[in-house]
């Protein structure tokens, strides 16, 4: 049979749509998230293995430079100065130390320095970058004291133009003079030093040294000329002295004490007016001159007993020996100068060069992903392009899609209620047309004076059957019919025959039931056309209007802004598309619905056709 053959597909069909509703109505999983608060959130991985930096020596917790820029970072998204910035152990929950050297948001260029509790050697590591904060008021989340760890006694970014460099350090070792300042150096700011001037460091307690002390410097220095015995960083005292320069391009540590003077070896030279990482490292009688992150050379000597100034860029004022010794002040730039007091492992040292240095070998240890956001619905509506949107909003667009958000909730209402009663009335015509073939080629079923014998189809169908078929539109167009003939054949007591009168009343009846069951499932319908029709037009008068307000703010504000007209404009479109959000689901499932009262129709159209045609045969010009 044709409804048969249409049903199947139907009962399909409606279960995807009941599918897709629950789908789109149920919020996603949200994976693990730090701060509801944070939109946007980035992998920072450190790569220490052989497909990144191949840094096998152990490294120990250490601050790593994050750079971004542009290609990494969308400085819009984030607060001015940087303020939203959090970064987040893997278990995304312990917030890490950081502080920002500089964050330009007009150049689109940040440094920001991270203190990482271990880095694992021949192994990666993920953390998390924090930012986006949608209420646009977190506080300042940076700390530069917690950003290093106890033995870190000095570190100079050279931040702070012509002023004397400040320590970042807990310890406060700030400088005392403030030397030449040096715009886009190594990593922001930096020193230049003409070969006449020194920046002195004051003699501390934290800075004292004695005897055989422990000690890492690093710092990252760009030669200018080639000269003999230019000295980097100095510190006298009398006869004892430790120094650290190039020798005609070539780095040496230089250390006077009880033993005499002592100077490493030299080496390979530099290439002068690059930047190179020089550190020096000193501990159990020895001392370990680094450059670029990998050992140059080493001195089997002390550090001498020192609590006196230091100075950069030359011997200064106690260097007097030195200067007898043909010792000349450094020609070049300095940047990032760090000073601890502990010998700091070969893979820290490896790690400091690679990670601070820019480049190729930089990307490979320090990588940053992509920009995730929350998976929530929620969470969702509130970051990126759509955020603003939704920000920008004005009353009169809050007032028409909040009027069409009613209109679209009250045609889905009426799309999975109108579904649902066709698919009870397939299930129900189904049950019933099974059984109705086997009574139509005899009804006799009908003559029985009892009513349940009827609706029971002659014993048929059980009550937990007839239950099933009262959703059925034929078989309460069936029970009339039945119903008529009943009371005629006990009104006319024995007679089989039914005149064509009785039989005309009876086909009357039944058209009676095809019109209000036809009205039962055309009911609210109406619904779904207003909101087909009236969205799209509702939508428009809201954009028209945003567009309006827009461009009589433009007009009252004299000046033409894009960037201040872009958001309302896009704003006031989001009434249309809103419109049309509510009209195109509603056509969609209009033009299903109506397809289906059309398969149901025509079931009841067949039905009394054949069920008036059968009773007239059998009832026609026979009397018991």
């Amino acid at each position: 049979m044709r409804t048969a053959s249409l049903r199947a597909p139907s009962r399909f069909l409606s279960s995807l749509l009941i599918a897709a509703l629950a789908l789109l109505a149920l919020p996603r999983a949200a994976q693990a998230w730090w701060d509801a608060g944070w939109t946007l959130r980035k992998s920072l991985t450190i790569d220490t293995s052989a497909t990144g930096a191949a840094i096998a020596d152990p490294v120990g917790g250490t601050t790593v430079l994050v750079r971004l820029h542009d290609g990494n970072f969308r400085f819009a998204a984030a607060q001015d100065g940087g303020d939203d910035l959090r970064f987040v152990a893997a278990d995304d929950k312990t917030l890490l130390p950081y502080h920002i050297e500089k964050y330009d948001a007009v150049l689109n260029e940040a440094f920001v320095w991270v203190r990482l509790p271990d880095v694992p050697p021949g192994a990666k590591a993920t953390f998390w970058l924090y930012y986006g904060n949608n209420g646009g008021k977190a506080a300042k989340g940076e700390d530069a004291k917690a950003s290093y760890d106890a033995d870190t006694v000095l570190v100079y970014h050279f931040a702070g133009h012509g002023a004397p460099p400040s320590d970042y350090s807990a310890a406060g070792n700030n400088a005392q003079t403030a030397g030449l300042p040096s715009d886009g150096s190594m990593i922001g700011g930096g020193l230049r030093f003409d070969g006449k001037s020194v920046v002195s460091i004051p003699a501390t307690a934290s800075l004292a040294w004695a005897d055989g002390a422990a000690l890492t410097w690093s710092a990252w220095v760009k030669p200018g000329t080639i000269e003999p015995s230019a000295v980097v960083f100095s510190r006298w005292d009398g006869s004892r002295a430790f120094l650290i320069g190039f020798d005609n391009g070539a780095p040496y540590v230089e250390v006077t004490g009880a033993g005499g003077t002592q100077r490493s070896a030299v080496a390979a030279k530099v290439t002068v007016n690059t930047w190179h990482h020089l550190a020096v490292t000193a501990g159990g009688g020895k001392l370990t001159l680094y450059l670029d992150g990998d050992p140059y050379a080493t001195l089997a000597a002390a550090v001498p007993v020192l609590n006196t100034l230091c100075f950069l860029g030359g011997n200064g004022p106690g260097g007097t020996v030195g200067v007898a010794r043909g010792q000349t002040d450094f020609t070049g730039e300095l940047d990032e100068l760090e000073i601890s007091k502990v010998a700091r492992p070969a893979g820290f040292i490896k790690f400091a060069a690679l990670s601070q240095g820019g480049g190729d070998r930089a990307a490979k240890l320090v990588a940053l992903g992509d920009d995730e956001q929350p998976t929530n619905w929620l969470s969702w509506l509130k970051t990126g392009y759509f955020g603003v949107i939704i920000s920008s909003l004005t009353v009169d667009g809050w007032v028409v899609i909040g009027i069409l958000m009613i209109m679209s909730a009250i045609s889905w209402v009426v799309m999975i209620n109108k579904v649902s009663y066709l698919n009870g009335i397939s299930r129900g015509n189904a049950l019933f047309l099974r059984e109705w073939k086997h009574v139509a080629t005899d009804l006799t079923v009908l003559d029985d004076a009892n009513a349940d014998q009827a609706k029971s189809l002659g014993g048929r169908v059980d009550a937990a059957g007839q239950k099933a078929m009262r959703s059925s539109s034929v078989y309460r167009i069936y029970h009339i019919g039945a119903e008529e003939i009943r009371l005629r054949r006990n009104a006319e007591s024995g007679k089989k025959a039914l005149s064509s009168r009785s039989i005309q009343a009876i086909r009357a009846s039944l058209d009676g039931g095809l019109v209000r069951e036809t009205q039962k499932l055309n009911r609210l319908i109406v619904l779904l056309t207003i909101a087909i029709s009236g969205g799209p037009f509702l939508g428009l008068l809201g954009t028209v209007v945003g567009v309006m307000i827009t461009f009589a703010a433009v007009a009252a504000a004299g000046e033409v802004n894009v960037n201040a007209i872009a958001p309302g404009i896009a704003a006031a479109l989001l009434a249309t598309v809103a419109g049309l959000a509510v009209a195109i689901p509603a056509l969609f499932g209009y033009n299903y619905i109506v397809t289906r009262i059309k398969d149901a129709t025509s079931d009841m159209h067949v039905f009394i056709d054949e069920f008036v045609t059968k009773m007239a045969e059998f009832y026609s010009g026979k009397n018991e």
